[in-house]
C-alpha cells in the first residue's frame, strides 16, 4: 500500500483504530464492473478489528461487492478550517480492505452494537426496531488489511 506522504501527521494504527471508532459516519467506496466508483457515506460500527454496516438486501453497493470485494472505507473525526492561517485542522482514516455479506448472528450482534453507538439511550426501542428489521436488512463486514490514519492539529 501507498503510505502517508506527509510522515510527521501520520498517526499510530492503534490511534487510526481510535479515530475510525469514534467517528461518526465514512464514505464507503466500491467499484463496479464497468470500473465505475461508487462513494457513499454511512453509518458504521468497528468490532474485533473489522468494519460492519447495514444496507437494504439488494443495491448498488452489494452489486459492486460482489463483482470486486475490494473496497476502501475514510472517515473524517474532526475538521476544522482556520481562514486566518488558510489551512485547516482534522483527522481522518483510510482503511483498505475486503467487503463480504456477514451471518446471522454477526448481523444480530452489528445492530445491537448500532443501536449502543447511536441511539444508546433507547436500547429498549431499538431492539424491538431490531426484532421487526433483521429479515429486511444485509449487513457488510469489511475485514481491514491496511490502515493509515493523519492527524493535524
Amino acid at each position: 500500500m501507498r503510505r502517508v506522504r506527509d510522515t510527521e501527521k501520520q498517526v499510530t494504527r492503534t490511534e487510526a483504530m481510535s479515530i475510525l471508532k469514534a467517528a461518526e459516519y465514512g464514505v464507503l467506496s466500491t467499484v463496479d464492473k464497468a470500473g465505475q466508483p461508487y462513494g457513499i457515506p454511512l453509518n458504521y460500527i468497528v468490532l474485533d478489528e473489522a468494519i460492519y454496516l447495514h444496507c437494504a438486501l439488494e443495491g448498488h453497493k452489494l452489486d459492486n461487492i460482489s463483482q470486486n470485494s475490494q473496497v476502501c472505507f475514510t472517515v473524517v473525526g474532526y475538521s476544522e478550517i482556520v481562514p486566518s492561517s488558510f489551512t485547516a485542522k482534522y483527522e481522518s482514516v483510510v482503511v483498505f480492505g475486503k467487503a463480504m455479506l456477514a451471518g446471522e448472528p454477526e448481523k444480530i450482534k452489528m445492530l445491537i452494537e448500532l443501536v449502543k453507538k447511536y441511539s444508546p439511550e433507547f436500547q429498549d426501542k431499538g431492539m424491538k426496531v431490531i426484532d421487526a428489521f433483521k429479515d429486511k436488512c444485509a449487513v457488510i463486514k469489511i475485514t481491514i488489511e491496511d490502515i493509515t490514519g493523519v492527524k493535524k492539529r
